[in-house]
């Protein structure tokens, strides 16, 4: 089976596209991790997946697959690519658009520049928004926040800020951006037996009260040039402990974002990016695939 693709990426964070409007796509983990894979597929770290919608409001549904193969809520910086997708398809001349996602519906706006504004959905940050086991650990209030003590198994000890946003994120604050311990911290975050449905494990550097350095280790990716829904909950944590005010420029390694905070809802803006098209016969990948 050949299906046509579009390879996108948001500040680096890159995607394969895929119209399950007009193709029929059945997408399972073991072929997206198969089309994700760097060396033996096309590459990414995500795949979107367009389909028509369930829900009565929405214009499309969205899907998103890590490059394990594992489907996650949301993604910010796929979700600009995916409207950009969508105009440049033909599939929609609605603008704004609305997209059904796996936790509700986000409102997309393409700007004459071609930035995306994406309104980001609900924020929550309490324990169970994340599904984080606070068992005999300690906390302490900052400002607005609830900072968490976690051990890890390398005998560490961080603080975090817990973010709901759609996606699960825990964001700490570090002196330098480029000598923070992600590829040592990271995983060990992001697979913590206390979090249960895993987590976004985000590392942020505050400039000035207006502008951050971040660093996210994705769930099911590993560190991601830039990740959409870590930049808005970085930008959030920072703002809830007094350190930041909106709007917040976030400097990913990939490329800046542009976070509103209001108090309530969270717009997020930013570049989507075209890189080519291709066909790709999904079977023969996969049964070349390495097991």
């Amino acid at each position: 089976m050949k299906w046509h693709f579009t390879k996108m990426h948001g500040v680096g964070n890159d995607f394969i596209v895929l119209d399950g409007v007009r193709q029929s796509i059945q997408m399972t983990p073991e072929r997206a991790r198969a089309l994700a894979h760097r060396h033996f597929g096309i590459g990414a770290d995500q795949i979107l997946l367009v389909e028509d919608p369930s829900h009565p409001e929405a214009h499309f549904r969205y899907r998103i697959f890590n490059a394990d193969g594992s489907e996650v809520e949301h993604c910010g910086n796929g979700a600009r690519c995916f409207v950009r997708f969508v105009h440049e398809q033909k599939l929609s001349g609605h603008n704004p658009l609305k997209a059904e996602i796996a936790t509700g519906l986000i409102t997309l706006t393409e700007h004459d520049d071609h930035t995306v504004s994406v309104e980001m959905g609900q924020t929550r940050f309490s324990p169970e928004a994340v599904a984080f086991d606070v068992s005999d650990l300690s906390s302490k209030q900052i400002a607005q926040d609830t900072v968490w003590t976690l051990p890890l198994d390398n005998g560490d000890t961080v603080a975090l800020s817990l973010v709901g946003i759609s996606n699960p994120h825990a964001v700490q604050i570090v002196d330098d951006i480029q000598a923070a311990p992600v590829e040592e911290q990271g995983p060990l975050i992001e697979s913590h037996p206390r979090f249960k449905n895993r987590v976004n494990a985000g590392f942020i550097q505050v400039l000035n009260p207006q502008e951050i350095n971040l660093r996210v280790y994705e769930r099911g990716a590993g560190e991601t040039l830039a990740c959409g829904t870590g930049a808005c909950a970085a930008a959030v944590a920072g703002i809830r402990r007094g350190l930041l005010q909106s709007p917040v420029l976030v400097h990913t390694r990939g490329g800046d974002l542009s976070i509103h905070y209001d108090g309530q809802s969270i717009v997020m803006t930013g570049p989507a990016t075209t890189v080519f098209e291709g066909i790709v016969d999904i079977d023969a990948l996969v049964n070349t695939f390495p097991k």
